[in-house]
């Protein structure tokens, strides 16, 4: 699942690919970019910031989002791509390398110097050169609804997704229920910012320390199964904003409270 660590991944491959380089094809597949041609302007770089990718090409900035099964592919020219064509949504290369953005979602393209349309809303991010614990701590400790909520908010804090948010709170012991003011916010996001910095650069990550498959996670993924750590089963529910934005939770009733 894409989340802060698979962002950052993403757009440092990217940026070693693309930047410095000028755009030979530029190519938005949604409709109301469709029109837009970047082609003859400079890749400064591509940086992430939270869960988006931010291509700075000459003035410009595009921005992209994973969502739940987007990706970005890096080709040599004319190389095949190993996706269907009909899920590519952006396509930018050079004369060195091509990237296809497969199934990217919020795609959109502002003058550099407005960026903050399109992220400023976002919270401290834990990758970030700007990373602030104690203004992160402030966001989601005043928040009045249930922990796992308030971890997901990109407006409190920045990277953070579904399996993060389980496998935090079962390493500091608290129910994904719990409201968030009733919680030590800053020694959960503590947590998450080595949690997260120590994933950056594995393509599986881990919460458990061990690599194998299905020892990864504690909780996540695993309900009614037996807990690693003390063999109560797994349970699963649903929390959201709002009813429409319900994700998934996993918890175990013995080992968070």
């Amino acid at each position: 699942m894409p989340e802060g660590d698979t962002v950052y991944r993403a757009s440092h491959r990217l940026d070693r690919a693309l930047a410095g380089g000028t755009v030979t094809r530029f190519d938005l597949r949604v409709p109301a970019l469709a029109t837009l041609d970047l082609t003859g302007s400079v890749i400064r770089e591509v940086v992430p910031r939270g869960k988006h990718i931010l291509m700075r090409i000459g003035d410009r900035t595009l921005r992209s989002h994973l969502r739940m099964d987007g990706a970005w592919h890096l080709y040599r020219p004319g190389e095949r791509w190993r996706a269907p064509a009909h899920q590519a949504r952006a396509i930018v290369a050079t004369a060195d390398a091509e990237a296809v953005g497969f199934e990217v979602s919020m795609l959109a393209v502002v003058p550099s110097s407005s960026e903050g349309e399109l992220v400023g809303h976002l919270g401290p991010d834990p990758l970030g050169a700007d990373w602030d614990l104690d203004e992160a701590a402030r966001r989601v400790g005043a928040d009045p609804r249930p922990i796992h909520v308030a971890l997901l908010d990109q407006r409190n804090v920045a990277g953070f997704g579904n399996e993060y948010a389980a496998e935090l709170l079962f390493l500091r012991g608290v129910r994904p229920d719990r409201p968030a003011t009733e919680v030590d916010a800053r020694a959960l996001l503590e947590l998450g910012a080595r949690t997260i910095a120590a994933n950056k650069d594995r393509l599986d990550r881990t919460f458990t320390g061990v690599t194998h498959r299905g020892r990864t996670d504690w909780v996540y993924g695993r309900a009614r199964r037996p807990c690693l750590r003390c063999g109560t089963l797994i349970r699963a529910g649903e929390l959201g904003a709002v009813p429409t934005e319900e994700r998934r939770t996993f918890w175990c009733p013995t080992c968070q409270h």
